[in-house]
C-alpha cells in the first residue's frame, strides 16, 4: 500500500501548496517573479500523486518495476518539486542545477512502468 500512501500524501501537500501559494504567498511570488515556479512544482506533483494512485491499484503483490517506479516517482517529486518551491521562496538559484534530478526521477518512474508493462506483455 506504499503508493497509496504516496499518493495521499503528496495529492494534499500538493493541493495545500497550491492554495497557498494562490492565496498567502500569492503576492510575494508575484513581486519575485517566481509564481510560475512554484505553480509548476505544483503541477508536476499532482500529475505525479495521480500516477501514484494508480499504482496503487496494481495486482498484488506489486511487482518490482512498479514499486521502483513509486518509489522514482516519490523521489522526483520531492527533488524536482522541492527544489521549485524552494527558489520560489528565495532559495539560491543554485539549487535550479539539483532541478533535473528529481526530473530524471520521473522519468525513471515511467520507464520503470514501460519496462513492467513490456515483460507482462512477453509472459502472455
Amino acid at each position: 500500500m506504499l503508493p497509496a500512501r504516496l499518493a495521499a500524501l503528496f495529492g494534499f501537500l500538493g493541493v495545500a501548496l497550491g492554495a497557498f501559494g494562490a492565496h498567502a504567498l500569492k503576492a510575494r511570488l508575484l513581486a519575485a517573479g517566481t509564481h510560475e515556479l512554484w505553480h509548476t512544482g505544483v503541477f508536476y506533483q499532482l500529475i505525479h500523486a495521480a500516477c501514484l494512485l494508480a499504482l496503487a491499484f496494481a495486482p498484488a503483490p506489486t511487482p518490482p518495476w512498479l514499486r521502483r517506479s513509486a518509489l522514482a516517482f516519490a523521489a522526483g517529486i520531492t527533488v524536482f518539486s522541492g527544489t521549485l518551491y524552494l527558489m520560489a521562496l528565495g532559495a539560491p538559484r543554485w539549487l535550479g542545477a539539483i532541478t533535473p534530478l528529481g526530473g530524471l526521477c520521473l522519468l525513471a518512474g515511467w520507464s520503470f512502468i514501460l519496462v513492467w508493462s513490456l515483460q507482462r506483455r512477453e509472459t502472455r
